[in-house]
């Protein structure tokens, strides 16, 4: 019983896994972020460029 549990604790096969998880997660709230700030950016854009061509 303890072999098994010392194995089990030994066992790093699922942690790359998690680590790629991890960076995913930490790069698609990097996007998100910039595209939320560039969105309200070019909305205000379109809306100066459209009240001009009025």
């Amino acid at each position: 019983m303890y072999r098994v549990f010392a194995n089990f604790l030994q066992d790093q096969s699922g942690a790359t896994a998690i680590e790629y998880g991890l960076i995913a997660a930490g790069i698609s709230v990097a996007i998100i972020a910039v595209v939320q700030g560039l969105g309200s950016q070019l909305n205000s854009t379109f809306s100066s460029i459209s009240s001009a061509l009025k």
